[in-house]
């Protein structure tokens, strides 16, 4: 079986001209002799009839507090809605399909509900419907506990982990997630209207911009894609644009041969809505201190980023909206925070700048020179993050994005950082159609 699953999120099923769209997609497989496995979001986002959010509004008009097993149970009907009427989509298009819950479809969670791990994913239920010559239409975001009595629901971006997890259970050729933006861009292009799309780039890149604020796929998809070896191909639902490519570095390497060096920058991503907490301490009992401090946040479940702590000073950035909280949790043990509220994080990422000069030093040039203030840095073997003020976030954004030169067709960088081109530009003839043909050689052991 030549396998491809294919993900649509709400935004390309809500109407039926959505809906038609996206089962365009899904012929066009089985017209390139594909058999296709269909994962569907709930329809939709807040206020439309059968979006999650809408469902659980509903439920809390009646009562504020939902317990958790009955929560999920209310929250997989967007999805199992969805996968009824998208089979309805394909039958009435003469595509034989047949809709399924995620536990129909194979998928065991634990019992953690409203946040569930996928155990194991049985690919016997939709192989069997395969060779009926069915087109099974998954319920993303959602499973069932092992003994089979309860509806779980997989948490944020359950859906895009359902597809990822059934492309790896029926080694499918490729993973399909479709959307309503081109791909992954280089930054968002509401702050970036010259930002493009990439055509190709590696799970820890991608892993890493969706951590650091991009939200065209979720992390803990790609890294099941990633441990499977299955390539992904985040596309727009609207369009037959390629989309973008995400494998590993050798597979990319195949398709094309100017990237056998990886880039030192591939895109700018943000998050907005920070907190800056700094902490000035003498240097006595310091380690008592660090443990005290970041168990009391914990304790009350408060996550903390961009953690910088020396003998005398601490700083780390919290949510805005948890900053009270983790003030209050600080002055209990007699500290006095300094907060500094409405910061955003922006972070320059790239599989190719670990190790290489020059790359932070560049960083530093294009803030100063936009007339933006850095107050805080961390760094990865892939990213660069520096803290701004809020105000100064679409500044900080664009400036990067220019001096890495990411929204030029072929950018390049001068200095010691000095990158290949990105992808699709000088590829060789054929390279999109080369990209299809890699997605059935990532089999392990494949050449």
């Amino acid at each position: 079986m030549r396998i491809v699953v294919q993900k649509f999120g709400g935004t390309s099923l809500r109407g039926s001209r959505e809906r038609a769209a996206a089962a365009r997609h899904v012929i066009a497989a089985v017209q390139d002799g594909m058999q296709p496995v269909v994962v569907v979001s709930a329809m939709g986002r807040r206020g439309d009839p059968y979006a999650t959010d809408t469902l659980v509004d509903l439920a809390r008009a009646v009562h504020p507090r939902i317990p958790a097993r009955e929560q999920d149970l209310l929250m997989a009907c967007g999805e199992i809605i969805a996968a009824v009427v998208f089979a309805q989509e394909l039958r009435a298009r003469g595509v034989q399909a047949v809709a399924l819950t995620g536990g129909q479809a194979g998928i065991v969670t634990d019992a953690q509900f409203g946040d569930a791990r996928i155990l194991r994913v049985d690919p016997a239920p939709l192989r069997r419907q395969l060779e009926r010559g069915q087109v099974p239409v998954v319920a993303g975001f959602q499973g069932v506990t092992e003994d089979g009595r309860d509806i779980t629901t997989l948490g944020r971006g359950g859906s895009d982990t359902t597809a990822a997890a059934l492309g790896v259970a029926l080694r499918a050729e490729v993973v399909e997630i479709y959307t309503d933006v081109d791909g992954v861009k280089t930054a968002d292009p509401r702050l970036v209207p010259e930002a493009r799309t990439l055509s190709t780039a590696t799970y820890d890149e991608i892993v890493q911009m969706a951590h650091e604020g991009a939200r065209v796929v979720h992390p803990r998809a790609v890294e099941l894609a990633m441990r499977g070896n299955v390539p992904l191909r985040i596309r727009n639902t609207f369009t037959d644009d390629p989309g973008t490519l995400v494998t590993r570095h050798w597979e990319v390497d195949q398709v094309w041969p100017d990237l056998r060096q990886p880039r030192a920058v591939t895109g700018i991503t943000h998050i907005p809505g920070l907190t800056q907490i700094t902490l000035d301490t003498a240097a006595d009992d310091d380690q008592s201190l660090n443990v005290r401090l970041f168990r009391a946040l914990a304790d009350r479940g408060i996550s903390v980023d961009m953690i910088n702590v020396s003998p005398r000073r601490k700083a780390f950035v919290v949510r805005d909206d948890r900053a009270d909280e983790a003030r209050e949790a600080l002055e209990a043990l007699g500290l006095k925070p300094e907060l500094r509220r409405g910061c955003a994080k922006v972070t320059v990422v790239g599989a190719g700048m670990h190790g290489v000069p020059g790359v932070m030093a560049r960083v530093v040039e294009a803030l100063k020179a936009a007339g933006v203030s850095i107050l805080l840095t961390v760094d990865s073997h892939m990213t660069i993050s520096c803290l701004v003020d809020g105000d100064d976030l679409g500044r900080a954004v664009r400036a990067l994005h220019q001096h890495f030169g990411l929204g030029q067709l072929a950018p390049v960088l001068d200095g010691p950082e000095r990158a290949p081109r990105d992808a699709g530009v000088g590829a060789p003839a054929g390279a999109t159609e080369g990209s299809a043909r890699l997605a059935g050689t990532n089999r392990p052991g494949a050449p």
